[in-house]
């Protein structure tokens, strides 16, 4: 099976373009599962230089179906005194697949200072392991889960989990986090009687902190739907450390066929 480190440091890079061919073990469905093609054009914005600021918000439209032989490419928007936003794509012989909007910023002086809350309580990483069913994707099985609601808590629209890849060699926090953040199911699939097809068609995702940090690999993922309706879902979507530090707060539109 095809490691995310390990394939994302192969894909041909030059400044601001990456080439790669998609695994078919990462696919979810006829695209690429969303965690790793952002990771993907996050490579090709990373590239365009060596001192760019840290990410801290990543904007992602996933157009279509990312598949097949990949191109990556990305152009610097603007670049201020601290700050630099960067426009990614990947296209494929079909067109522009995923657009993204990258906004890297360096920390500065401010009078304001409110944290972003810390985890839920609930078990602690790896404490209560979750087994995938047989049905899982192959690329669902590249990651360990843990349970992390208290039993009895998993009838709303809800889904709280701790996840980590099983190989993350070559990868760095930044990129670990866009492959990681996306890897719960949208939670309106609990809306969806015995389940059903979902896609993510946007990612919006803001990083709390410069550098993110966590122990042995674990992260907590929690995605919330707020509306259901017409086809559509719209969710709020958090992200901690193992240690229960905030690392990223987000939210996706979902497109519902079930």
């Amino acid at each position: 099976m095809v490691a995310a480190g390990p394939w994302l440091s192969a894909a041909a890079v030059d400044a601001g373009r990456v080439e790669a061919e998609i695994p078919g073990d990462w696919k979810q469905g006829r695209t690429c599962y969303g965690g790793l093609s952002s990771a993907l054009a996050w490579r090709a914005a990373a590239s365009l230089a060596p001192d760019l600021p840290p990410l801290r918000s990543a904007q992602i439209a996933f157009v279509g179906p990312v598949e097949g032989h990949v191109t990556g490419t990305a152009r610097l928007m603007r670049r201020g005194r601290s700050s630099a936003f960067v426009e990614a794509e990947l296209t494929t012989g079909q067109g522009v697949m995923l657009k993204a909007i990258f906004a890297c910023m360096a920390q500065r002086p401010s009078r304001a200072d409110l944290a972003a809350p810390s985890a839920p309580p609930g078990p602690a990483a790896a404490e209560v392991p979750l087994d995938l069913p047989e049905s899982a994707p192959a690329f669902v099985r590249k990651m360990e889960f843990a349970h992390s609601q208290p039993p009895g808590q998993d009838t709303e629209p809800l889904l709280r989990r701790w996840v980590r890849l099983r190989e993350r060699e070559e990868l760095d926090p930044t990129t670990e986090l866009l492959v990681l953040g996306d890897g719960l199911p949208p939670a309106a699939i609990r809306l969806l009687d015995g389940g059903g097809p979902v896609s993510s068609a946007t990612w919006n995702l803001n990083i709390v902190t410069p550098l993110p940090q966590t122990r042995e690999g674990w992260w907590l993922l929690e995605s919330r739907s707020d509306q259901a309706q017409s086809g559509l879902s719209a969710q709020a979507m958090a992200m901690w450390n193992s240690d229960g530090e905030a690392i990223a707060i987000g939210s996706q539109t979902v497109s519902l066929f079930g």
